[in-house]
């Protein structure tokens, strides 16, 4: 195959087609159109004349050089599951125990949203991200959208329901509420005369 030769314009995701290919440029380089030369192992890719990347030739499908992408992205891209677990436990119990659920199935697929929780410090601080993670875990519901709502409602310092029954952990996660429909078994009060949550006056 002798080289040929093409031009195409680098999207916003810093690559540009060749072929049936994308291949990617230097973030820079993003809306600008390039020149492409393409052998049977090389794609170079050019900008005014200048080389400003090769990759090996692939027949389809996308190649990434991560050094293309600008410094916030590639920090972004780093965040491994180790590096996340890391930082959570630097925040607190109730984010590493968040963080932990995230990555303790398909870590590859749900790191995205582990880098999303632990991003949320960044932006509103550690110690309101602990108590959201905190919220959201006795919620049930222990995501990153349910993690961003709290704090974009400002309402992760809201005092959740008190302890009730015998105050252990499933009791504390129910609620007051699951309690309701609790009727007190003949003899278990003394003389069945007492209502529970009252008390027995002096005659």
């Amino acid at each position: 195959m002798l080289a040929t030769w093409s031009t195409g314009k680098v999207g916003p995701d810093i690559h540009v087609k060749v072929g049936k290919t994308i291949y990617s440029v230097p973030w820079r380089l993003i809306g600008q159109r390039l020149d492409a030369r393409e052998t049977w192992t090389t794609v170079q890719l050019f900008h005014n004349g200048h080389l400003v990347a090769t990759h090996a030739r692939a027949a389809k499908g996308k190649r990434t050089d991560m050094s293309h992408y600008p410094p916030e992205k590639i920090a972004f891209a780093m965040r491994t599951p180790t590096w996340c677990r890391r930082r959570a436990a630097e925040i607190g119990p109730a984010c590493t125990t968040l963080i932990g659920g995230l990555l303790a199935l398909g870590a590859l697929y749900r790191l995205r949203s582990a880098q999303g929780v632990l991003g949320l410090a960044d932006k509103h601080g550690a110690k309101r991200l602990e108590l959201a993670c905190a919220k959201a875990i006795t919620a049930g519901d222990p995501s990153y959208r349910t993690v961003k709502g709290i704090l974009a409602a400002g309402n992760e310092r809201d005092q959740l329901p008190a302890a009730a029954g015998d105050g252990g952990a499933a009791a504390f996660l129910r609620g007051p509420a699951s309690f309701a429909n609790v009727i007190p078994m003949p003899g278990t009060i003394p003389g069945d005369a007492v209502t529970p949550g009252t008390t027995e006056e002096s005659t």
